[in-house]
């Protein structure tokens, strides 16, 4: 008589935070894409600090104050960069309000077009980086010599910051369009503010406990995403070379990209916006 092994049980927080990534009944795979997304960001702003001349290509408000520090002639900072990544990401966000234009009432087409767009782009960018022949290309920040060495030239710099705002641009507008609670995807300012707000309610109990601590793991799932992109960008920027971290950049677009594709080819309630959506 053959024994067998009990099958391992999957805890039921696993399959709670699985459903709650995937297959949300208002949002469907949207808040797992979207983290997804957010690590994106983490990604390329650590490319574009470590590698671009200390600039923010997702993050518009320290873009501003990068700026402002360049023309103060702050050393290390790159005016020309923060200038290309402002317009870049305002033009994103201008062609991602024609995305939303266009199919803005339909999440999962929204966001299909909107991670398509982003994985053409940073191909885009993988390429210029790749073909510039610049340090950039084959090392790692820390073993490029400071002074006129830098790992891309000015053009390139300039290039790549552009098109990577553009990027983040678009993936700002759509985001904000998908309106999904706490994965702004860009911007954690907001994430934070209501985490330490409703932290005091988690811990005391009483009324708004239950809708206090719903709250709590996409906003910690936010920062986490974050987090982990940066940090394994900064690792690859600094240890092996930027164009390793543009590839990871590619290739995470290139999973959302492919999961908006599926999502968008069955219908489903979710991919109705709530009418207060904007």
């Amino acid at each position: 008589m053959t024994s067998t092994s009990p099958t391992p049980r999957i805890p039921a927080s696993w399959l709670w935070l699985s459903r709650t990534l995937t297959a949300d009944p208002r949002f469907g795979p949207l808040p797992g894409l979207l983290l997804l997304l957010t690590v994106v960001t983490g990604v390329v702003d650590a490319i574009s600090i470590l590698a671009l001349g200390r600039v923010f290509v997702a993050n518009m408000t320290g873009n501003v104050v990068f700026a402002g520090f360049a023309i103060a002639g702050a050393p290390g900072f790159s005016l020309s960069a923060s200038l290309f990544a402002l317009a870049g990401f305002l033009a994103g966000a201008t062609a991602g309000g024609a995305l939303i234009t266009r199919a803005g009432q339909d999440r999962g087409a929204l966001l299909r077009a909107g991670a398509l767009a982003e994985f053409a782009l940073a191909a885009v960018a993988l390429m210029l980086a790749t073909l510039s022949g610049a340090p950039g290309v084959t090392h790692g920040t820390v073993s490029i010599s400071t002074g006129a060495v830098t790992p891309f030239g000015p053009a390139v710099t300039d290039a790549l910051a552009a098109v990577l705002a553009l990027a983040m641009g678009i993936q700002n507008a759509v985001a904000r369009k998908l309106a999904v609670p706490d994965m702004t995807t860009t911007v954690l300012t907001m994430t934070l503010t209501g985490l330490g707000a409703d932290l005091r309610t988690v811990l005391r109990g009483g009324e708004g406990h239950t809708a206090a601590k719903a709250t709590l793991a996409p906003r910690l799932l936010s920062i986490a995403a974050m987090l982990a992109g940066a940090l394994s960008a900064a690792a690859l920027t600094l240890y092996t070379s930027p164009v390793a971290a543009l590839a990871l950049a590619l290739s995470l677009l290139g999973v959302v990209a492919s999961g908006a594709v599926a999502a968008a080819s069955h219908p489903a309630p979710w991919r109705t916006p709530p009418a207060q959506a904007r």
